[in-house]
């Protein structure tokens, strides 16, 4: 059964959704009262234009490598030799926090220096703002 999304709710979930994950926004709707599931917020988010990836979140190797147009494999072995600060979420998925990305790529390692002065400029300061 749906049940349809009320004016309050749809103004609770804009002002949360450019700054929190669906659980935070679940548990924050539950707070207020209301009871959606994850995928139903999701979904709204979604039909709404937004992300369900907060602008404050993490990025996955692979939506990096997808932006900056190389591959996923990559991504992920700068992370494991250490030039990429990342955390590991999961056993095979590393995160990359925004400001260890915009970090790691304004000041590359110099093996790597020159391949990262040829990526898309633009597709950079989209990633790091």
């Amino acid at each position: 059964m749906r049940i349809k999304w009320s004016e309050e709710e749809l103004t609770t979930l804009e002002e949360m959704a450019e700054i929190y994950t669906v659980q935070q926004i679940a548990f924050r709707l539950k707070r207020r009262g209301y009871t959606r599931s994850l995928e139903g917020i999701r979904k709204k988010l979604r039909s709404l234009g937004y992300s369900v990836r907060p602008t404050l979140d993490n990025y996955s190797c692979k939506y990096i490598a997808e932006i900056l147009q190389v591959d996923c494999s990559t991504v992920a072995d700068w992370v494991k030799k250490g030039w990429l600060k990342g955390t590991k979420p999961s056993t095979h998925h590393y995160q990359v926090r925004s400001q260890d990305l915009k970090q790691f790529l304004n000041n590359p390692p110099r093996r790597i220096r020159n391949r990262i002065a040829s990526l898309d400029q633009m597709a950079i300061s989209y990633l790091v703002g």
